[in-house]
């Protein structure tokens, strides 16, 4: 979306995109087709479909813009291709959950538009019918951000319907940002399962040349469809060259750069397997896992309390900071090294803790194991009740995984015994060295 300067003179000149306009800039003038703004482009930039087919970019800054004439309103044409099911592959479901993966190009302008329905993708990834029988739902168009645990909640339902409707796989598209949080909530409420379910996304949108959208998606139908790993996993570019992409378990995955395509990474473990789409095959780099077993009977599970608040400790964190978060009924926080927070503020957490307020310790430093026996703070903070002791979850798993238990009970006893009972494999046994930036 262009800025609100630019919209205000768009609507003021009764300018829509799709119109045939002029921009005069610096005594030169332009004339083109009004086009959408790319999602990463500057939104005080406005973009025109000159007529020699090329798009350019002009600073809306002193710049005076006139209407030619009205154009055709652009609009995404639902592709009209009959799909026959192939009695010889398996059957997969794509659910549409928002990002910049599920987008097709309108050629005529360049605009972007969503593409959900089975018919859709697969003209939009050709390579998808070769793979497995392509079905398709939207459950929402949302922006990774946005997502919040009731679109968990939604999405874990939406994913029981599928198997329940005994398709081989399922694959969820969803925007990075916030993905590695969906993984691990959807980890704790569909234990048990029979078949892959597998997050994918994009850094790229399919507007940009090096746009990862087709071989993400293609790696992630190919493991939906073929492999033996019947767990909640992520998807993603294994490397920045478009080799293979890595299969990461859900409740150890985290996206560790903004913008590089292979922004995932396993935390303490190694992923669960290399994807080659190319050469069709797929490299297991462990076996703990389970296996596919479409007879087994998944559990659905989406009880949870989203009142949980996850904080960073930092140098001069204050006191009186933490009484500030007696409204919340779970507390997840980041310590340093091994898990440590300042001294001074340790009486504040025994307060929380005494009131009935669970404090779970988790590593800020991302990789490795908590431990509160070896420095004095570390063991203070284990006297009071903080929970996580030789746990190696992260952050975000921590803070999903005290979300889901304390949906499930209030009971502080409880609450212990459940976040430091592994359940999805998100406590692993050991941490691999060998795993570490993997």
């Amino acid at each position: 979306m262009y800025s609100k300067k630019i919209l205000n003179i768009l609507k003021r000149k009764k300018i829509k995109i799709g119109d045939e306009i002029e921009v005069i800039k610096n005594k030169k003038s332009y004339k083109g087709i009004l086009m959408p703004r790319i999602e990463l482009g500057d939104k005080n930039c406005i973009v025109l479909k000159l007529k020699n087919g090329y798009n350019i970019g002009i600073s809306s800054k002193n710049a005076k813009i006139k209407l030619i004439k009205k154009g055709k309103k652009i609009k995404f044409e639902p592709s009209k291709i009959r799909l026959m099911r192939d009695k010889n592959k398996r059957d997969i479901s794509i659910l549409g959950c928002g990002g910049t993966i599920a987008s097709r190009i309108e050629y005529k302008t360049g605009a972007v538009f969503p593409a959900f329905s089975p018919s859709d993708l697969i003209q939009t990834f050709p390579e998808l019918k070769k793979i497995a029988n392509i079905h398709s739902k939207k459950i929402f168009d949302l922006l990774s951000e946005d997502m919040t645990p009731k679109h968990w909640q939604k999405i874990a339902k939406e994913v029981a319907k599928e198997i329940k409707n005994k398709k081989d796989g399922i694959i969820l598209m969803h925007g990075t940002d916030t993905m590695h949080y969906t993984s691990a909530a959807l980890s704790f409420m569909l234990q048990n399962l029979p078949v892959p379910v597998i997050l994918v996304g994009a850094q790229r949108s399919s507007d940009r040349g090096s746009s990862d959208n087709q071989m993400n998606l293609n790696c992630a139908a190919l493991a939906a469809a073929k492999s033996d790993i019947a767990e909640v996993s992520i998807c993603m570019h294994g490397t920045i060259n478009d080799d293979f992409c890595y299969l990461h378990q859900g409740t150890h995955a985290r996206k560790l750069h903004t913008s590089r395509r292979d922004a995932f990474r396993s935390i303490d473990v190694l992923p669960y397997a290399k994807v080659w789409y190319e050469k069709n095959k797929i490299t297991y780099l462990r076996k703990d896992f389970s296996k596919r077993d479409e007879k087994r009977k998944m559990k659905l599970d989406t009880k949870i309390n989203p009142n949980v608040v996850l904080v960073y400790s930092y140098p001069g964190i204050k006191p009186e900071f933490f009484k500030s978060l007696r409204k919340y009924d779970g507390i997840v926080l980041a310590g340093t090294g091994l898990g440590h927070v300042s001294t001074f503020v340790i009486d504040e957490l025994k307060s929380l803790i005494k009131s009935g307020i669970p404090v779970v310790m988790a590593p800020q430093t991302i990789y490795g194991r908590i431990n509160m026996n070896v420095y004095k703070t570390g063991r203070l903070l284990k006297e009071i009740g903080v929970i996580g002791d030789y746990c190696n979850w992260t952050p975000e798993t921590a803070l999903v995984k005290l979300m889901w238990v304390l949906g499930h009970t209030k009971n502080m006893k409880k609450i212990r015994d459940m976040m430091l009972t592994n359940y999805v494999g998100e406590i692993s046994k050991r941490s691999i060295i060998r795993g570490f930036l993997i």
